[in-house]
Parts: structure tokens; C-alpha cells; sequence
């Protein structure tokens, strides 16, 4: 099932996603995120269930089985910048830039601000050709959520 999925979206030529899809990979770039520092906490994990809940309006069962399901793809995705330039070009701007503000949120929920994290999370913006002031304000958005 995933190795499909994962050949449309990194083939010659991928597809844009249908809507469980786009949420599927852009989930699993969310695990890969938080996995990024060798620590998966509880908390990085609760955080992408909420985000994944509020952001598809799914019940909490609905958003762990979806990030269940993320982090199994995550592991199997290829390389970062492969799996993120796939998905650039398979998902709408307006969709990658609320993944970014959502992946500053991951980013923070374990309360340390990891540079590993911080320079991949850099790299993940623009590979997903979110522009450097899109991203700032993304930053700053999850930095407020975070805050109150």
C-alpha cells in the first residue's frame, strides 16, 4: 500500500494528490519533523494528532489512525528532500505554507527547540518552495500558539 503511494509521488511525473493523500504525506512529513532529533516524544506525537485533528476537522480516533499511519510511511519514505520535493509539486502552496507553521508546531511542543530540527525545518520550507517570509510568520504563529 505505501510503496505505491510512495512511487506515485516520487515517479518521473507524480500526480497532484487527492485529499487523503495530500494529508497522508504532509502528515508523515510532520513524524519525520519530530523524529528528526532521534527523540519522538509523547508530546511531539500528541501535538501532530492535534494539529492533524484541527487542521481536517477529524475526531481523535480519526486523527491517531491518520498519524498512525504517517509514521509508517515516514519510515519508508526516501530521503528528506526527495519526499519533500515530491511533495512541493503535488500539493497547493496555500497547503505546504499552514504544513510549515504546523511543523514549527511540532518543533516546539517538546519544549526544546533542537538545532537539528531548526535547520531541517529550514531546509523542509524552502524545499517545499515556501518563501523565507512565509515561513518567518509561520514561525511566529506557532511561536504564539505555543506561548498561549
Amino acid at each position: 500500500m505505501f510503496a505505491d503511494f510512495l512511487n506515485r509521488l516520487i515517479g518521473p511525473d507524480p500526480d497532484r494528490l487527492d485529499d487523503p493523500d495530500a494529508r497522508l504525506a504532509l502528515a508523515a512529513l510532520l513524524v519525520r519533523i519530530a523524529r528528526t532529533d532521534g527523540d519522538y516524544a509523547r508530546e511531539e506525537a500528541e501535538r501532530i494528532s492535534r494539529i492533524l485533528a484541527a487542521r481536517y476537522a477529524l475526531s481523535p480516533d480519526q486523527a491517531l489512525e491518520l498519524r498512525s499511519r504517517a509514521e509508517t510511511l515516514e519510515a519508508q519514505a526516501p530521503d528528506t528532500v526527495r519526499f519533500t520535493r515530491a511533495i512541493k509539486d503535488a500539493v497547493p502552496y496555500e497547503h505546504r505554507e499552514g504544513v510549515v507553521e504546523a511543523l514549527w508546531e511540532v518543533v516546539l511542543a517538546d519544549g526544546v527547540r533542537d538545532d537539528e530540527e531548526d535547520g531541517l525545518l529550514r531546509l523542509v520550507a524552502n524545499l517545499l518552495g515556501v518563501n523565507d517570509r512565509d515561513s518567518a510568520l509561520a514561525r511566529q504563529r506557532a511561536e504564539a500558539k505555543h506561548a498561549g
